[in-house]
């Protein structure tokens, strides 16, 4: 592994700066996001500018991630450690494997437990339909699609349109958000149309 290359590329979707764990909540945050997207390496001991620190202590910072793994993100994670010295620096790196037991989720500092899943260099709240795509994605439920005017109106829409959100949809149909969740979910685990999540924003476009 090139460290020095990596963190010159500079933090993304599958890679992220710590220059050191200071809260349980915060590193749990980030780790989830990696298992429930497509993986990723966490590098303690690097600023956010990418400037090289290096670790005080690599045992403290192994065992707060550890505890964050354990504690902090249900199911848990098995993060896998390696020391890597860097201009006579240690930068502790922690891979996060992406799972196969999705949804993961953190445990917040408001005490409650949230999906988060990885946006370009953010660890970004999932929204209730991405939670839901993520779940039957593990289980590998059977999805059966029956066409009915419902999804007909959406297709349609979709062909004429770049793209659609939640609440446009629910109105366009005169549905229940509830019920406009349940066909979007479905038509996302069949690869008819594709969900995307910006930091301010979800929408959906047609595969």
């Amino acid at each position: 592994m090139n460290l020095k290359r990596l963190i010159l590329e500079g933090e993304s979707a599958t890679l992220d700066f710590k220059k050191t764990i200071t809260s349980c909540e915060k590193i749990a945050k980030t780790m989830v996001s990696f298992a429930n997207t497509r993986g990723g390496k966490l590098l303690i001991g690097v600023a956010d500018n990418g400037s090289i620190k290096g670790v005080k202590s690599e045992d403290e910072e192994r065992y707060m991630i550890t505890q964050a793994a354990h504690i902090y993100c249900r199911p848990q994670l098995e993060p896998i450690f390696e020391e890597v010295i860097i201009d006579d620096k240690i930068v502790l790196v922690v891979e996060i494997k992406e799972s196969d037991v999705k949804p993961h989720y953190a445990l917040g500092e408001d005490n409650k437990w949230w999906v988060y899943i990885r946006i370009k260099d953010h660890s970004v709240l999932a929204s209730k339909i991405v939670v839901d795509v993520l779940s039957k994605e593990t289980k590998g439920d059977d999805v059966l699609i029956e066409y009915s005017s419902k999804e007909k109106a959406l297709l349609e829409y979709l062909a004429n349109n770049d793209r659609i959100t939640l609440p446009e949809y629910t109105k366009m149909l005169n549905i229940s958000k509830r019920a406009a969740s349940r066909i979007l979910v479905n038509l996302v685990l069949t690869g008819v149309i594709r969900v995307h999540t910006t930091e301010k924003l979800e929408f959906y476009t047609a595969s």
